[in-house]
């Protein structure tokens, strides 16, 4: 079965022909880091509006690589929530256009589903139940997952994704953005053990995050307490901070930090469930810190752990694809009537914010 996946959930324009879940014939992003990045951020109408530009180009390519065209795709997928509204319906809307003319099925799926089996592309075998650590720009989530489709939410951050941190903290650093990268290669040249910041774990056992405190914390060491004073100030309180550590020490231990939390949380959900394996998907899970943290930490816990390739790791359409595949042969389509929604469905059981800070 070809499967056609189109992706507009936040600030790339992917596209991507797969065949039976998992074999990809092409796969097609269009980035638009270069609008967003002296904002520092995604700009949802110039996200939008590169969409709208974007999609049918980005469409054709796909289609040329994978060596064939519409009449030969047996079902289009495509991603519906969560992300920017805006951007969802652009991509929801193509994909119906075209389920509607040439009469395909057309299966509309959760992005944080199709991240979670972004690593079943790379590894067919890994075991379910297991449990999944789904970490990005926008999203830091634990579930518990029972197979394809059918995943319970374990916990998930109560402000800042870890992502989002990565960003904040990198145009603190003046690294630049995206952030996630940048971070990740001024760290590997820095001392991790040389600025201990704090770890937040809330409260006993929670299984919820919190990172709005690491990148305060990374703030006021390079600025000083009083990092919104006048620019003598600011460049005074710089100078002390570099004698504290330079930006490759401060990023090292910044990701040190973020990195711990994933890793202890993630194994304690695994013990919770009592599940032998996991699964670390989105952006974030191409750090090499936190891959190298987790396999160690994974390891001595008897735990199998698991991630994408690199390129399945960040926005893409393939993964939207390989999981509307199975959608489709279960029988599982959606009708034209299919709705967008910027956020994850709300997650079960007690949130808590009260926090608990470890050295």
């Amino acid at each position: 079965m070809l499967v056609l996946g189109i992706d507009t959930s936040c600030d790339d324009t992917s596209c991507a022909v797969v065949r039976d879940g998992r074999e990809i014939l092409s796969t097609i992003v269009s980035s638009q880091t270069d609008i967003h990045s002296d904002f520092g951020g995604v700009v949802p109408e110039l996200a939008c509006r590169s969409h709208i530009l974007n999609i049918l180009p980005v469409l054709d390519q796909s289609l040329r690589a994978a060596g064939t065209d519409m009449d030969r795709i047996d079902c289009i997928a495509t991603t519906n929530r969560p992300g920017l509204i805006g951007a969802l319906l652009i991509g929801l809307t193509a994909a119906k256009t075209f389920s509607c003319l040439l009469g395909k099925p057309l299966v509309a799926l959760d992005h944080i589903a199709c991240h979670i089996y972004s690593v079943q592309m790379c590894r067919p075998n890994i075991p379910f139940p297991s449990v999944g650590l789904v970490v990005s720009g926008g999203h830091t989530q634990l579930y518990y997952c029972r197979d394809y489709s059918r995943r319970d939410l374990l916990g998930g951050t109560q402000d800042d994704a870890a992502g989002e941190a990565y960003d904040k903290v990198a145009g603190i650093l003046g690294l630049g953005y995206p952030g996630g990268a940048a971070v990740d290669d001024a760290a590997r040249k820095g001392d991790r053990n040389k600025i201990r910041f704090k770890r937040t774990y809330l409260e006993k056992d929670s299984l919820e995050f919190s990172f709005s405190g690491i990148k305060t914390a990374v703030l006021y060491h390079v600025r000083g307490q009083d990092a919104g004073r006048c620019k003598k100030t600011r460049r005074r309180r710089r100078s002390q901070s570099r004698e504290r550590g330079g930006t490759a020490d401060i990023a090292a231990g910044f990701q040190e930090s973020v990195v711990e939390v994933l890793a202890a949380k993630t194994i304690l959900a695994a013990r919770k469930k009592r599940v032998g394996a996991v699964t670390v998907s989105g952006g974030v899970a191409a750090n090499s810190r936190l891959r190298e943290v987790m396999e160690k930490r994974c390891g001595e816990c008897g735990i199998e752990v698991f991630f994408p390739v690199p390129s399945l790791c960040t926005d893409n359409a393939a993964m939207v694809a390989g999981l509307g595949y199975h959608y489709a042969r279960s029988g599982r389509t959606s009708g034209l009537t299919a709705d967008a929604a910027a956020k994850v469905s709300p997650r079960s059981g007690k949130s808590t914010r009260r926090r608990k800070v470890r050295k």
